[in-house]
């Protein structure tokens, strides 16, 4: 059966994300509401773009940009409406960082040397703990780093599963709730086949 996934925005501002679900065999539904929403679709998606508000991880902005205030209130509250129902939720980017905050972690807000360069991704190589997320089970990968913030304390219940040799979380889930999320963008790396092994395990989730 088609899995349905949620994202909070336009779909034309995601269409990158549509194309991916699609691929692996989802379809997405795009809204802007966010009441009850747990109840209707498979699982939840929250996908990348500009900075959270500082104040919600206990901070001054001395960084952020991109403030999507509105957008902030919405992923918080589906968050809470699709893990209360136990639904799956997986992170992009931006929603690694969503999902970190909202479980009461903590944001570097300004990070060298893994945003994009002259409007490209860069590509690193990302080291995969062993049994923690399926379709990675161990050894390493090459994926596209394209972000100035990143996790620094992890949130109650997360678990980095992925990071860089300089140490920064490339994916993370929680140790009970089916909540994945990777920091890199699986729906433009050029080879789409880790982008749907990402997608094709996080469909067992909700089994």
């Amino acid at each position: 059966m088609e899995k349905t996934v949620y994202i909070w925005g336009e779909a034309k501002r995601f269409a990158n994300y549509r194309r991916w679900v699609n691929s692996a065999g989802g379809r997405v539904v795009f809204g802007r509401d966010v009441a009850g929403q747990g109840e209707k679709w498979d699982a939840l998606l929250l996908p990348g773009g500009g900075d959270l508000e500082s104040w919600r991880y206990g901070q001054a902005d001395v960084a952020c940009r991109g403030l999507e205030p509105e957008r902030d209130e919405a992923e918080f509250r589906l968050l809470q409406d699709f893990t209360a129902a136990g639904k799956p939720v997986l992170g992009v980017c931006r929603g690694l960082q969503t999902i970190n905050v909202f479980f009461g972690g903590t944001l570097v807000q300004d990070l060298y040397g893994h945003s994009a360069w002259e409007g490209t991704d860069r590509l690193h190589t990302v080291e995969c703990a062993p049994a923690l997320l399926p379709p990675f089970p161990g050894g390493t990968l090459t994926v596209n780093s394209a972000h100035h913030q990143a996790a620094d304390r992890l949130g109650s219940g997360l678990q980095a599963a992925q990071w860089t040799k300089d140490g920064v979380v490339e994916a993370l889930c929680h140790r009970r709730l089916p909540v994945w999320a990777v920091q890199w963008h699986p729906e433009r790396l050029g080879d789409c086949s880790l982008g749907r092994r990402l997608l094709g395990a996080f469909w067992e989730l909700g089994r």
